[in-house]
């Protein structure tokens, strides 16, 4: 799977209590939007295994998204 990133993106992710907190700028929502598009994808079957030491910034708590299909859904 290919990720595609918008110049400039920034992103961080912080545990407050019991929520997550996803600050980004425009450029870091748009690569994330554009990340889950290509999940969405019917061929796609990865997941996608974000930290502070692969593009999110400095302090932020792991992001994993995973894909979960309907086992009732071709």
């Amino acid at each position: 799977m290919v990720l595609n990133w918008e110049p400039d993106a920034t992103i961080a992710v912080e545990m407050q209590g019991d929520a997550v907190l996803i600050s980004a700028n425009r450029a870091g929502l748009l690569s994330l939007a554009n990340f889950l598009n290509t999940m969405a994808q019917a061929e796609c079957r990865e997941h996608i295994h974000l930290d502070e030491h692969n593009s999110l910034e400095d302090g932020s708590v792991d992001l994993i998204i995973d894909r979960i299909d309907d086992p009732h859904k071709p």
